[in-house]
């Protein structure tokens, strides 16, 4: 093989070789960063606009949630009548109330005894056990109610919620506080992921 011949390889075997060559530690460095950017962006993007975790804190919600029950809290869809919401106290902003949503815009809502009525008709509540409570501590805690006798309403307005805890007996909700903005919902729950024994759909 003649010298003439064989350069054009070997040129072209060097200038592979430069292509093929390992980048620098500035530029992995530099790629890794931005790899773990996209990926924080995008952890940041469902925390804030999807899905978050929530933590259960008291007993108002029991027996579906118990305290420090761990869910997941989805921040897309509609809020539906029987929801489990997560909202900021109308009293305190910092502090996050969880709450089953009653009353939808336009309900009629009425408590009499032990009994919810919704637009006139009765509603089970299998989510309420007041079997431990003594007649005079349910009556005395969950005593009947209207929302004309609370609100001075006959309706739920447009754009708010009535919120009750399912531990009637002890829970800081509609009763106290009155309606919530709808816009002010964080978002709603139906799943538990801790405890695992307790892992799966909320009622």
């Amino acid at each position: 093989m003649s010298e003439s011949s064989y350069e054009p390889r070997r040129e072209k075997y060097t200038n592979k070789k430069k292509r093929g060559k390992k980048k620098t530690f500035a530029q992995e460095l530099l790629s890794t960063l931005l790899y773990i950017i996209v990926i924080t962006g995008i952890f940041v993007g469902i925390r804030t606009f999807l899905f978050a975790p929530v933590s259960v804190e008291g007993d108002s919600m029991n027996p579906t949630l118990l305290h420090e029950d761990r869910l997941i809290l989805n921040k897309v869809g509609d809020i539906e009548r029987f929801d489990i919401v997560v909202f900021p106290s109308p009293e305190d902003l910092n502090t996050q109330f969880i709450k089953r949503v009653i009353g939808l815009p336009g309900d009629e809502i009425e408590y009499r005894d032990q009994v919810l009525y919704l637009n006139g008709n009765e509603v089970e509540e299998s989510y309420v056990d007041l079997s431990q409570e003594t007649a005079e501590a349910a009556e005395f805690y969950n005593s009947d109610f209207t929302l004309a006798s609370l609100e001075g309403v006959e309706v739920v307005p447009e754009g708010q919620l009535f919120v009750l805890g399912d531990n009637r007996v002890n829970s800081k909700d509609s009763r106290a506080f009155g309606f919530i903005d709808s816009d002010s919902v964080t978002g709603s729950t139906s799943l538990r992921i801790w405890p695992l024994d307790r892992f799966g759909m909320v009622e």
